[in-house]
């Protein structure tokens, strides 16, 4: 039954991502709406795609303006007394001719080059404005290794304190939200509809005007430089309360009181029942609070003051000092620390893919 139901899921996307209105060709509307679906899709992966690529970038690279999609280094050559390769660089001369010279220093707008073919031959004087750099395609993988080089046991560390964080979070998230959203669309009771408009209304209240009466429930609970002071205050969600009873509300009343009338508890028919048929809306949430906890900046700052418990997030924040910021550690961190939210998205789109195939077939 579940391959059958994952084929229908996959036949009606796959209608819904392929559905033309013009028969024996394309319609007006769809080169619009394909337009509007490709530009939506550069808009949201282009930033990622450079943020990829720019990890794989020199510090040099990086610096340059205008900047480069792909990462480029420059060229060198090892010239005979100098004990360090010479960047090489396309020069035009003063005859008409074109020449490749190795840069030996730069001096405002004039350069020092030298033949590395034939260094005896003397320095020139070169305009900057004459000389191209030579340049090639190069992934610069030392940004990862010095990164795990400099970071050492540290990287697991973080790593362990966000997984920590996320994965617990979402657990009790989960938990909580779904037995609020039970209570608040199976039951009928007095202020039902209060109880919703006011975990609604939390919607309204940025999360900074909560910020120092949060951190001063920790500090008296003495969960300061603690990863569950971190989890405990932002376990209940409103966002993924509404939408579990939202969705709940679509489970018949009629499964719910046959379990009853076979003695089934409140605890098992929530359980067994209500919980399995939520799928697809847990996994919803689950995205959500996996997202928002790894992402996470402003409460692990003011909550996790020893670097013992530092998160990913908090990590990066150590890359830039007062005098210098190390873009090439940064971006390669980024890149790393994006990877497990691309992996729990990758995992559970089918089952948000389900469920909205089958809302449609219902």
């Amino acid at each position: 039954m579940a391959d059958v139901a994952l084929s229908k899921s996959g036949a009606v996307m796959r209608g819904l991502l392929f559905a033309r209105r013009g028969r024996n060709r394309l319609d007006v509307t769809d080169w619009l709406t394909y337009g509007f679906l490709v530009l939506g899709l550069l808009i949201m992966f282009t930033p990622v795609a450079w943020v990829v690529l720019s990890s794989f970038k020199t510090q040099a690279n990086l610096q340059e303006f205008p900047p480069s999609i792909l990462p480029y280094s420059s060229e060198t050559a090892v010239v005979e007394g100098f004990d360090q390769p010479l960047p090489l660089f396309d020069v035009n001369l003063k005859d008409g001719t074109k020449a490749r010279l190795a840069q030996i220093r730069r001096v405002g707008r004039n350069a020092q080059m030298i033949s590395p073919d034939n260094p005896g031959a003397g320095r020139l004087t070169v305009a900057v404005t004459d000389a191209v750099p030579v340049r090639k395609v190069r992934l610069a993988i030392e940004n990862y290794t010095n990164l795990i080089a400099s970071s050492g046991q540290a990287m697991g560390r973080y790593l362990y304190n966000s997984l920590f964080i996320t994965i617990v979070a979402t657990i009790i998230t989960l938990v909580m939200n779904s037995m609020a959203a039970f209570a608040l669309s199976k039951y009928r009771f007095a202020g039902s509809s209060v109880a919703l408009i006011s975990i609604l209304s939390t919607l309204m209240i940025p999360a900074t005007v909560v910020l120092v009466p949060t951190y001063l429930i920790v500090a008296e609970l003495g969960l300061v430089g603690n990863l569950w002071g971190v989890i405990l205050p932002t376990v209940a969600t409103p966002t993924g309360v509404f939408l579990l009873r939202q969705y709940m509300l679509t489970i018949p009343d009629e499964l719910i009181e046959a379990a009853r009338m076979d003695h089934a508890s409140e605890w098992r028919i929530f359980w067994r029942i209500v919980l399995p048929l939520s799928s697809p809306a847990l996994a919803v949430v689950a995205i959500f609070s996996i997202l928002s906890r790894w992402n996470d900046f402003l409460l692990p700052l003011i909550v996790l003051n020893r670097r013992e418990v530092y998160t990913l997030q908090l990590a990066l924040n150590s890359f830039q000092s007062e005098f210098e910021v190390r873009y090439d550690l940064m971006l390669a961190m980024t890149t790393l620390t994006a990877l497990p939210l691309a992996c729990a998205f990758i995992f559970l789109q089918r089952y948000i893919t389900t469920g909205i195939a089958s809302t449609g077939i219902k």
